[in-house]
């Protein structure tokens, strides 16, 4: 699975779960998650069990937070890492 298909998935997975509703367009790479409160502590939880899940991989307590969760691009970079 190449970063294309990651960031789609987890995109998808973030509008659905935490943004029922909203436009694709509205979740941009950049969009801060955390510190614009769109995933609070639940959430991140959340979604750090989903990333496992999917993916297969396991993210370790002080990499679920800002500095690697914020943002898709954040996302997507700890998933890739952790596949190699």
């Amino acid at each position: 699975m190449n970063s294309s298909e990651i960031k789609a998935d987890v995109k998808a997975y973030i509008l659905h779960e935490f943004l029922p509703g909203e436009s694709p367009e509205t979740l941009a790479d950049g969009t801060e998650l955390i510190t614009s409160r769109i995933l609070d502590s639940l959430a991140t939880l959340k979604l750090v069990s989903y990333l496992e899940e999917k993916f297969r991989i396991t993210i370790q307590p002080h990499e679920a937070g800002v500095e690697h969760l914020n943002t898709l691009d954040q996302i997507v970079s700890l998933v890739s890492e952790k596949k190699r």
